[in-house]
């Protein structure tokens, strides 16, 4: 299969036995069988019908801004869809961007053609297919505010485009990964702005990060979901859970709603912080702390 692979692909897109932690913010990983960056969605249905022939396990990445790999890594292919699928073109009032491109790349170019609406999302650590399967949102606005439509491969690798309303976006969910679907475009509408307001709102916003998140240490953002009523941050901050930590994996002390990697955490140090935090939290309010962060690989 690899053999096939390589003679259907780029030879250097094709690694044998990669490092995920190469391959995600938190920077934690085993290895992957065969990883992949493809260059289009051509590819992507190359890749998944040769694996499919041989009956190999895909799995699919983005950026890694939002996932744990387990220590044992990824059985079968990995396709991360990045750089090599990270085009972006502006009309009117539109972006167009493949799925691998970055949402800070996405706010420069709306900043460039003074399209405002996409603030929310230019500092937040991700690519678009993945903002788009968990509908990503940040400081009062998510995905769904501006995503017009979708362009996904289906399970059956046809290529078909989704309307916003056929998304069915709601807090970090869409309809995506229940499909089976994988994102490959995605056409953003904006609204015309004024140059200065909007960088002066993105340099605000990038501020408030810098005061408020971890952004110093290797982490995969926002670690739980916000429970309904609550901050997922306080709770823990108020269980008294800040630096809190289990081998090399810590409750943020800047932020309670990060765990973070200081240095050469594991991915079961990580998961049983996870669990403590749960735990103590559950014990002291009552509140049920649900993972925000996906967490993939061999047990």
């Amino acid at each position: 299969m690899i053999e096939e692979l390589k003679n259907a692909l780029t030879q250097q897109n094709v690694l044998q036995y990669e490092s995920m932690a190469k391959h995600t913010s938190f920077r934690i990983g085993g290895a992957a069988d065969i990883y992949i960056s493809p260059h289009n969605g051509e590819e992507i249905k190359t890749i998944i019908a040769i694996a499919k022939k041989h009956n190999i396990p895909v799995t699919i990445i983005g950026n890694g801004s939002n996932l744990l790999v387990r220590d044992k890594g990824i059985r079968g292919v990995v396709i991360q869809i990045g750089k090599d699928m990270n085009h972006i073109s502006v009309e009117g009032q539109k972006i167009k961007a493949e799925a691998g491109a970055l949402l800070s790349a996405i706010g420069t170019a709306a900043l460039q053609h003074h399209l405002k609406g996409f603030e929310f999302a230019s500092g937040i650590p991700g690519s678009l297919g993945g903002a788009v399967c968990m509908n990503a949102g940040a400081y009062g606005g998510e995905m769904k505010d501006v995503i017009l439509e979708t362009e996904v491969l289906t399970k059956e690798l046809e290529v078909k485009t989704l309307s916003v309303k056929e998304l069915d976006l709601s807090y970090r969910h869409s309809i995506i990964p229940e499909k089976e679907c994988i994102v490959l475009n995605a056409v953003l509408q904006l609204e015309k702005g004024e140059y200065d307001v909007i960088q002066n709102r993105m340099t605000e916003l990038a501020e408030q990060r810098r005061q408020k998140q971890p952004l110093n240490f290797a982490s995969a953002g926002s670690t739980f979901k916000r429970p309904e009523g609550y901050f997922a941050g306080k709770l823990i901050s108020d269980a008294g859970l800040k630096g809190y930590c289990i081998g090399d994996a810590q409750v943020s002390e800047k932020h309670g709603g990060f765990i973070i990697n200081k240095g050469n955490a594991t991915c079961a140090e990580v998961l049983k912080l996870i669990k403590h935090c749960q735990k103590v939290v559950f014990e002291k309010f009552g509140v049920s702390l649900e993972t925000e962060v996906k967490v993939i690989g061999e047990e």
